[in-house]
């Protein structure tokens, strides 16, 4: 069953062309389910069925899964039953009986402007960490490029002289974003003066940001940063890896920015998810009109 399970990520990563972290998604979420069918005595895959599915993602839930996570297991689940199918492995995709888990809409964490100076301000720009780090968090929350997006970008792709940077982004789908003079400044900096101390003769050349191993910075090693500075600033909102990119289009939206431009900048392929942000700046002005206005809590 597990080489059927590596012969469809294969076919994933050839016919599909879907990202490492993509791959990597499914076949976690497809060993784990491999793993609990096998517990339940099923050896081949036509023994499996609905019964099988809707308890392993009982168990998920019992053991407290976010209703995120049910939902992503439950898309990986029916595109290998689908596979299996197609492959003339299974004659019925048993998933096609299983109702996927209703999704819980939260709305995105976001940064005040406040918070996001001090996150901005905590490196230390005199060391050439900090000069890496300074030129990280203003070109994240300049752009709102992802976190995939920043590790992925090489010095190639920033035009310091037009002030914009390209990006690859997911179905490897490019766009074009400006940069905020101060961020041109930084990565002007960092470039020029400190990225070439980080590269070590195992690096990548080509990448733009580089790790403590002088190797091309991976998503733990930044998220391990971040959490850093937030900690020593004494930021107490939930920081994730995404809380620049939120804070990015919430900002924008805010101060007037149109949803298309947003939309586009943050690569969204469907403007839901950018409206997303809309809500956000709704709740922000609801909470400031009732603290600020008299006769709101009578």
């Amino acid at each position: 069953m597990t080489n059927d399970l590596h012969s469809f990520i294969q076919f994933l990563s050839v016919e599909r062309g879907l990202s490492r972290n993509t791959l990597e998604s499914y076949e976690r979420d497809l060993q784990q389910f491999v793993d609990y069918i096998q517990l339940q005595g099923i050896t081949t895959w036509k023994d499996s069925g609905k019964t099988h599915i809707i308890g392993y993602l009982s168990q998920l839930k019992l053991l407290g899964r976010a209703s995120a996570t049910l939902s992503r297991n439950m898309v990986s689940i029916r595109a290998f039953y689908q596979y299996l199918v197609k492959e003339r492995l299974m004659d019925l995709d048993p998933s096609i009986y299983v109702e996927a888990p209703k999704l819980e809409k939260k709305l995105p964490k976001v940064l005040s402007i406040g918070e996001v100076e001090k996150l901005l301000d905590a490196p230390q720009s005199e060391l050439v960490s900090g000069a890496r780090d300074k030129a990280m968090l203003e070109l994240l929350y300049a752009t709102g490029i992802r976190v995939s997006e920043l590790i992925s970008l090489n010095v190639a792709d920033v035009n310091l002289q037009m002030g914009f940077i390209r990006c690859i982004g997911k179905a490897d789908k490019e766009r074009n974003i400006p940069l905020s003079s101060i961020a041109i400044r930084c990565l002007t900096t960092y470039i020029h003066n400190d990225r070439k101390k980080l590269l070590k003769k195992v690096a990548d050349e080509e990448a733009l940001f580089f790790g403590h191993l002088g190797t091309r910075m991976t998503r733990q090693g930044f998220w391990k940063i971040l959490k850093s500075y937030a900690s020593r600033m004494n930021i107490t909102n939930d920081i994730t890896p995404h809380a620049l990119r939120h804070s990015f289009a919430a900002h924008l939206i805010e101060n007037g920015a149109d949803l298309r431009s947003v939309q586009e900048m943050l690569g969204h392929s469907d403007i839901s998810s950018t409206q997303m942000y809309v809500q956000v700046t709704k709740l922000k002005m609801k909470d400031v009109y009732n603290r600020a206005h008299p006769r709101a809590n009578l």
